[in-house]
C-alpha cells in the first residue's frame, strides 16, 4: 500500500476522475507490480479488502480466478463502484471463473443498472464465442425497447452487445443495424482519430468491411 500510494499521481488521478476512476496510478506501473509478485491469491483477498481502487486493480492482476465462490463474485461486483475496476473484475475474474455464465444470467436482470451492465458485457463475449442457446432476436427486442433510455454504463454494455450481434451474426445484421440507426445512441461519442466509434451501425459496417 506504501508502494501503491508512492506511485500515485495527481496528474493521472485528474485525468481518471474525468472517467469517473479514483485513482492515480499508472496501469503500466501497477502491471509491473504484478508481474512482479505473480499469482498470490490470499494477497488478492487482502488488496480488495483495502476499499482502495488501485490495490483492487493489482489484486485482480494478482488473483487466481477459478478460486472465487459465485457469491463472492458478485458481492465483489456490487463493491466495484467505478468504472475500470468493474470492468476489470469482469474481465480478468469473472469471465475465467465457472460460475460466469449463472452470474451472466443473473445479473442481466438485476434491479441496479450497474450490476446489468456487468451482465449484457458477459452476454456480448458469448455473442461472440458461444452464441449456441443464445436467443439473439430477443436480445434484440430488449436492446430496441430499453438502451436508449438507460443509465450511461448500461447503455454502453447493451450497445456493445448489440454491435457485436451484428458483426458476428449476417442474418440479424440488418435489423441490428436498423436498431442503431433508429436510436443513435453513441452518435457523437467523441472518437480519436484511427480508432472506431462505438456507434454501432459505424462499428458494425467498419469491422464487417475489414472481415471481407
Amino acid at each position: 500500500m506504501i508502494e501503491l500510494a508512492e506511485l500515485d499521481n495527481p496528474r493521472f488521478r485528474e485525468v481518471n476522475s474525468k472517467h469517473g476512476d479514483d485513482h492515480g496510478v499508472n496501469l503500466t506501473a501497477l502491471r509491473a507490480i504484478a508481474k512482479r509478485l505473480k499469482v498470490q491469491h490470499d494477497l488478492a483477498l487482502e488488496l480488495w479488502a483495502t476499499d482502495d481502487s488501485a490495490a483492487r486493480l493489482l489484486a485482480l492482476l494478482i488473483c487466481r480466478p477459478k478460486r472465487f465462490e459465485r457469491d463472492e463474485l458478485d458481492h465483489m461486483l456490487r463493491e466495484a463502484r467505478t468504472p475500470k475496476v468493474h470492468d476489470w473484475l469482469v474481465n480478468y475474474a469473472v469471465k475465467k471463473n465457472s460460475h460466469s455464465e449463472e452470474l451472466r444470467v443473473t445479473w442481466m436482470d438485476d434491479a441496479d443498472a450497474v450490476v446489468a451492465s456487468a451482465g449484457w458485457a458477459l452476454t456480448a463475449e458469448r455473442v461472440v464465442k458461444r452464441p449456441d442457446e443464445l436467443d439473439l432476436a430477443a436480445l434484440l427486442d430488449i436492446i430496441e425497447a430499453e438502451m436508449k433510455d438507460a443509465p450511461d454504463r448500461l447503455q454502453w454494455a447493451m450497445n456493445h452487445c448489440l454491435a457485436q450481434i451484428g458483426i458476428e451474426h449476417a442474418d440479424h445484421r440488418p435489423r441490428a443495424l436498423e436498431i442503431g440507426e433508429r436510436l443513435r445512441v453513441l452518435e457523437h461519442y467523441p472518437t480519436p482519430p484511427n480508432c472506431t466509434s462505438p456507434f454501432a451501425p459505424s462499428w458494425i459496417n467498419e469491422m464487417v468491411a475489414r472481415r471481407s
